[in-house]
């Protein structure tokens, strides 16, 4: 059986919001906690109606129930007391973390494990001074959380196998899709796989290859249809009779060729952004971005939706 007890979340901002509502849905007491009121103030409407809209999609059987087990706190010590797992969405500055963390791991029990949703900061530049430090690690969610499942686990080299081997149990028994990052490296594994592609897209938009927009229908009507269930490995052990040794005879020449001259570190700087931005057409409102924002949650709810469909047929 999942393990399941309480969690408490730190920051109640969006992805604190989702990580909420995740692990609500999965049967876990949720303590929300953020020093500012008026995010706890917003947060139980907003964790209320995201999961309604999961519940919509079939990806949440009780969304009330659900609801009723996130409690908001404006007391740190409240929202630890009892804590099995304590998952923080603070700001992403390591100095800021290394506060955070040194307060979670004197208030929370010595068996509580403390994650960090940190997009690329590594656990060791915020957890080395600490008395609990094998407890900590970093559990990098993707935005929206609710909606795209991976998350990258990643440990600093004092982190206790045993810390990162129950953190991998708790969130696949909460739905998530867990992954483990054996190394430490910053931006950990997916913000490096999307750094890759942005650079080469930046590079190719403002090299005069093709346009920004018709950039994005290459990824989103072409690789991202097969990456939506296949990673790059099995892509392309698919694309050769042979398989993966197949395809790099195939194919190897040219990857080398492309990996011998990367685009430079100049292609995010001002003057390339400002190129990317004349062509892309400006700045939407903040307005515009939350409603396209919404249509892309809506559609991220449907494809899990099918995906899980999809998995339960063929289990």
């Amino acid at each position: 059986m999942a393990e399941a007890g309480k969690v408490a979340i730190v920051g109640a901002g969006l992805i604190g919001r989702a990580w909420a509502m995740i692990f609500a849905r999965a049967g876990w007491d949720v303590s929300l906690h953020d020093p500012v009121p008026a995010a706890l103030e917003a947060a139980p409407r907003l964790c209320a109606q995201g999961l309604a809209e999961l519940a919509r999609h079939g990806l949440c059987d009780n969304a009330e129930a659900a609801a009723r087990r996130i409690s908001v706190t404006g007391s740190l010590t409240q929202a630890l007391d009892g804590a099995a797992f304590v998952q923080e969405n603070g700001p992403e500055d390591a100095a800021t973390k290394r506060a955070i963390f040194a307060e979670l791991d004197f208030l929370a029990a010595p068996d509580c494990i403390l994650a960090s949703s940190t997009s690329a900061i590594p656990c060791s530049s915020f957890t080395e001074g600490l008395a609990g430090r094998a407890r900590c690690l970093v559990a990098h969610p993707v935005n929206p959380p609710h909606l795209i499942p991976v998350v990258e686990l990643s440990g600093a080299p004092w982190t206790a196998q045993a810390t990162i081997d129950r953190a991998r149990a708790i969130f696949a028994g909460i739905g998530q899709a867990p992954i483990t990052v054996k190394r430490e490296i910053e931006g950990f594994i997916l913000n490096r796989l999307q750094g890759a592609l942005l650079a080469e897209a930046f590079r190719l938009v403002q090299e005069g290859y093709v346009s920004p927009q018709d950039l994005d229908t290459t990824v989103a009507q072409g690789l991202g249809l097969r990456w939506s269930f296949l990673g790059p490995f099995a892509t392309i052990e698919l694309n050769a009779p042979g398989g993966i040794p197949d395809y790099c005879a195939r194919y190897a020449p040219f990857y080398a060729r492309i990996a011998g001259a990367p685009p430079a570190p100049a292609v995010f700087g001002a003057d390339g952004v400002a190129q990317i931005m004349q062509e892309w057409g400006g700045t939407p409102s903040r307005e515009d971005i939350a409603t396209r924002s919404a249509l892309r949650d809506a559609r991220l709810a449907a494809l899990a939706a099918h995906k899980r469909k999809q998995d339960n047929e063929t289990t």
